[in-house]
């Protein structure tokens, strides 16, 4: 099977800032880029040379969508199954719609990794009031009721401390299937941003340290302050990973770090991932770029991190006493400054970020939050 090579046309499922850096790396390499999501003005629409704006259910638009690309790509989970297939009837989608199945949805996610001897919390399938107290009995309090499907940034998720709790957890699933966990008391977050390419080939971004505020990532730092033996292990389980649900792009492989240094599997993203966003300066090939090769079946680039970084976040708050002063945190000689093209700024929303690379990952991390606290500090914030 040939690659798909420079001035070729390839096609982005989703609209986000994701898509935005994936096609900006692409129109780098010479190629152009169809974005398809139901919404206008885009992030990736803003710098695609297309932008299709129809629902994912539009099944007719999606056709003629893929009619127009050599190969597909996401940069979102949650398309429907329906957008995914009828897309695959027309042109390669990589990763593949089954891999989309399996991720898209906690369950059959959680399922797949347990069943294969991967490392979960405790968990649970619930549907109903009563089983969700017989499931609270068997993995122990407290607890996290999520729902079975579609939900990042800890959307649909509640913690159980006491059997009490149950039914007022239960009522915010709003009649949809959910998953109670076990509650880890972890010591840290990390991940680990991986590709794999079409004969197998396997790169990574090493271990990233991740911290999170109200349940959206606030702060990546790479590398991650973690023994070498954790590093090692971590990198080989999601190698494990993409070869068993057979990746052909890029993924993000989330855990829990135990405070007994156990690894614990907590998410799967299935396309670059906000704690890989560090990569677009900090590193030879960025994970945007990695995703392009892998798909388009070229050589996957080298993943040298040319210096230690941290990717700070900005989120819509920041804008809650006007424009951020963008040249406060451009005093920062070592900080690049990443937006999105978002058209409102709202609480908790993703609208850009900051990297800043140093000579320590402590360093990294004390600049980026530094250039982020200066945006706000002329009005008082």
């Amino acid at each position: 099977m040939s690659a798909i090579l420079p001035g070729a046309t390839v096609g982005v499922l989703g609209s986000g800032q994701l898509g935005r850096m994936f096609a900006i790396a692409a129109r780098r390499m010479g190629y152009r880029v169809h974005t398809f999501s139901p919404d206008s003005d885009t992030p990736t629409g803003q710098v695609a040379d297309k932008e299709y704006g129809h629902a994912y259910e539009d099944l007719d638009a999606v056709r003629e969508f893929a009619r127009g690309v050599s190969v597909v790509t996401f940069e979102f989970e949650n398309v429907p199954a329906g957008a995914v297939e009828a897309a695959a009837a027309l042109a390669p989608v990589r990763p593949s719609g089954a891999v989309l199945y399996t991720t898209q949805h906690r369950l059959r996610e959680k399922t797949f990794l347990s069943a294969r001897g991967f490392p979960v919390a405790p968990f649970r399938h619930v549907t109903a009031p009563e089983g969700l107290r017989a499931a609270l009995e068997e993995v122990g309090l407290p607890a996290v009721l999520k729902t079975a499907g579609f939900g990042y940034d800890g959307k649909g998720q509640t913690r159980i401390d006491s059997a009490a709790d149950a039914s007022t957890a239960f009522g915010a699933l709003g009649g949809r299937e959910g998953v109670v966990e076990a509650f880890v008391d972890f010591e840290r977050e990390v991940s680990v941003v991986a590709a794999r390419g079409r004969e197998g080939e396997f790169a990574h971004y090493g271990v990233v340290e991740n911290t999170h505020s109200r349940h959206i990532l606030d702060l990546s730092v790479a590398p991650a302050r973690v023994e070498d033996t954790t590093a090692r292990a971590a990198v080989q389980i999601a190698r494990a990973v993409l070869e068993e649900l057979d990746v052909v792009g890029v993924m993000c492989v989330e855990f829990f770090l135990t405070r007994e240094g156990r690894l614990l599997v907590n998410e799967l993203a299935p396309r670059p991932h906000n704690s890989g966003h560090f990569t677009f300066d900090a590193c030879v090939t960025s994970q945007f770029e990695q995703q392009l090769r892998a798909v388009c079946g070229l050589p996957l680039g080298s993943t040298e991190l040319l210096r230690p970084a941290a990717m700070a976040n900005l989120l819509g708050d920041l804008w809650r006493v006007g424009e951020p002063d963008w040249g406060a945190a451009l005093r920062f000689p070592e900080v690049k400054l990443h937006l999105y093209g978002k058209t409102e700024a709202r609480p908790a929303r993703k609208m850009g970020h900051l990297t800043a690379l140093a000579p320590t990952p402590e360093e990294a991390a004390r600049v980026a939050l530094a250039a982020r606290d200066a945006l706000t500090r002329r009005a008082g914030g």
